[in-house]
């Protein structure tokens, strides 16, 4: 019996825990064989030597459960390291077939005491470090698609996270470079749509080393029941996308967890105004824009307990 990636493979970032791990068992149990790379440094902030055992434990891990897997622990936020993984993929299987960007870190603080170097930092592994194997995988697929003369099969998955979407107050560079992921994943959507290629983009609720202050205050189900935060509830749609089945599925951003797939649209323009006049003047904006502000409800606070679902201790 056939699996839906056989014959393809993969590259999944930051895969040594949390939700790179889970999405790199995901798609080995699909058939896929996967590069899974991790800089393997301790620390969430990005900081502690960087190791090589994160990797090669979940490489390992789908080799004992039959399938085909190597190890890849450069940091994706170096542009040599990111080619280096690409050509890992393609000189190992012989193609690459499916991007799955989820490496990242976190350094938060609010916006009037953060440094220079923690803004820096975090827009460079998550912004960066999407942008950089993008940029070696999509050109290796244009290259295929030239030779072939066709279309082939190519799939990125590129992780956000709703921290852009509701403003998360203590995390601006993380919440800058998750809406930038956005924009890049839109982008080459665009771009690569030409060769065959799809590029998607999912904002995860999951209970890992990099949220566990999150989520922290929300309980954990009884031993034997599937943590609703858990990421097995989020491979299944990175596994998903990065099928043949998907092929119709461009530029399109989801939210996913505990059973949940939400899609979310573009931004509506949910009012317009016009001057009466050749430009607006600064009387005419007060008077259009004050009383329609004034008539709108306060603007809702985001309340976890409330969209996830979930109880507190």
């Amino acid at each position: 019996m056939s699996l839906p990636l056989d014959g393809l493979s993969a590259i999944v970032t930051g895969a040594g825990r949390g939700l790179g791990r889970a999405e790199a068992l995901e798609l080995a149990s699909l058939g896929a064989s996967v590069v899974v790379n991790d800089y393997g440094q301790p620390g969430r902030d990005g900081t502690g030597g960087a190791s090589a055992t994160p990797a090669q434990e979940v490489a390992e891990e789908i080799r004992a459960a039959g399938g085909a897997a190597v190890a890849h622990h450069g940091d994706v936020a170096d542009f040599a390291a990111a080619r280096d993984l690409v050509a890992l993929a393609v000189t190992t299987y012989g193609k690459l077939d499916v991007l799955v960007n989820n490496a990242g870190i976190l350094r938060d603080r609010m916006v009037f005491s953060m440094t220079e170097d923690e803004w820096d930092s975090v827009i460079r592994v998550h912004l960066k470090g999407h942008f950089n194997t993008t940029r070696f995988a999509s050109a290796h697929w244009r290259e295929r698609s030239k030779a072939t003369g066709g279309p082939v099969h190519g799939r990125i998955v590129n992780t956000s996270s709703e921290a852009f979407l509701a403003g998360s107050a203590g995390q601006p560079n993380y919440a800058a470079a998750k809406g930038g992921i956005v924009g890049l994943t839109t982008s080459t959507a665009s771009a690569l749509a030409r060769y065959g290629v799809t590029a998607n983009a999912i904002c995860p609720r999951a209970r890992t080393r990099m949220t566990e202050d999150v989520f922290a205050g929300f309980q954990e189900p009884a031993d034997g029941v599937l943590d609703p935060l858990s990421p097995e509830h989020v491979a299944p749609l990175v596994g998903y996308l990065a099928a043949p089945a998907a092929a119709g599925v461009n530029g399109q951003l989801f939210v996913v967890h505990g059973g949940m797939v939400a899609v979310v649209a573009h931004p509506p323009v949910v009012a317009q105004f016009d001057t009466e006049k050749e430009s607006f003047s600064h009387d005419e904006l007060d008077a259009l824009l004050t009383p329609y502000y004034a008539a709108r409800p306060p603007a809702e606070t985001f309340a976890a307990t409330e969209v996830l679902g979930l109880k507190k201790r």
